[in-house]
């Protein structure tokens, strides 16, 4: 599935309509999530706006709101007094993602909502002004969602999802043959530390995150049966000492989160952490070198900006490929994993 739009075409009415009303754009989608429109659709498309209603439980009106949204939006189509699913909403399903699609939605409804409003006041002031909107006392969005079991639920169901819509990149693209330990920096519920370890059966990792956030990955890491080969080590990875005797470091949808500053020095723990020849590895949503974006790239970029920590956005690879250097690495990298969400790859060694 792929979603293109180029800077070359100018902007319509329909364009800037789209822009005004976002917000009530994405509660469409939200409520056609929720309400479970979607998953009628796929199991029976065709369905009458008498028969959605009747299924959804839901009044008249409502139904006629429901349905003039999804359908305006193209999330649905009409054809003969008959509803179905557009087909991008179908091959979702059709390749099994759409639960890790509606894992998302969730996330950007009751994680990322709210403290988005506060995007300009984190522009003007530098800083991500919209944590505030968080529950919790913690200092960055990681600290309060440990308070927060509902949105920590939430939070950890998408970031495994979109860890899992985006892993088949890092475990297909990057050479894990030649490394033998990974320590996977804030590797929370272990899914990639998981996917790895399924991928490449010679590898052992290390999960390093908050004590508070490592139960999750401990009780999945054992369902898995992988507790031989996967494990996790509590720690501050800012502040704490690093485990030895790791040949990669793994930053996975990490340095996103960070200023350019935290980033090199992360990446400069790192290079501590390793021997020579040891390998980094940053795998990520990236924007563009020019600016240009994608889409996504640039409006993940809100959320990085307003909430989880002092400021972080998608950065676009050439910085990683500069920071990579600044700390110590050498014959850096950049592969494009670019597809619907855009990702890609930064690997570097240490001399």
């Amino acid at each position: 599935m792929t979603l293109r739009l180029e800077n070359a075409n100018p902007l319509t009415p329909d364009d800037l309509t789209l822009l005004l009303f976002g917000a009530a754009a994405f509660q469409q989608l939200r409520a056609g999530c929720e309400l479970g429109l979607f998953e009628l659709l796929h199991a029976e498309p065709g369905r009458t706006r008498d028969e959605i209603a009747r299924r959804l439980g839901l009044a008249d009106r409502a139904v006629d709101t429901l349905l003039l949204g999804t359908t305006s939006l193209r999330l649905t189509t009409l054809a003969a007094g008959s509803y179905s699913n557009c087909a991008v909403v179908d091959a979702l399903f059709a390749s099994g993602d759409w639960g890790r699609f509606a894992d998302v939605v969730g996330f950007e409804q009751y994680v990322v909502y709210a403290g988005q409003a506060d995007y300009t006041e984190s522009l003007r002031d530098n800083t991500n002004i919209g944590l505030r909107r968080v529950p919790g006392e913690g200092p960055d969005l990681y600290h309060r969602l440990a308070e927060d079991p509902f949105l920590g639920g939430v939070f950890y169901r998408y970031m495994r999802s979109w860890s899992e819509l985006a892993n088949r990149s890092l475990t297909e693209r990057v050479d894990f043959d030649s490394v033998s330990r990974v320590l996977d920096m804030g590797g929370g519920d272990g899914v990639n530390a998981l996917a790895l370890a399924e991928a490449h059966p010679h590898l052992f990792v290390t999960v390093v995150d908050l004590p508070e956030n490592l139960h999750v990955a401990r009780g999945r890491i054992a369902a898995a049966g992988l507790a031989d080969r996967v494990s996790v080590y509590a720690a501050d990875m800012f502040t704490d000492p690093l485990p030895g005797g790791h040949d990669c470091v793994l930053f996975s949808h990490q340095l996103v989160i960070w200023t350019p500053e935290e980033n090199v020095a992360l990446l400069r723990r790192a290079h501590e952490a390793l021997e020579p020849g040891g390998r980094v590895v940053i795998f990520s949503s990236m924007s563009r070198d020019d600016g240009t974006g994608p889409v996504m790239a640039a409006l993940d970029s809100v959320y990085f900006t307003a909430i989880p920590a002092e400021g972080g956005m998608i950065y676009p690879a050439g910085r990683y490929l500069e920071w990579t250097k600044e700390a110590g690495f050498d014959n850096a990298a950049f592969t494009d994993c670019s597809a619907w969400t855009p990702h890609g790859i930064v690997q570097a060694t240490r001399a």
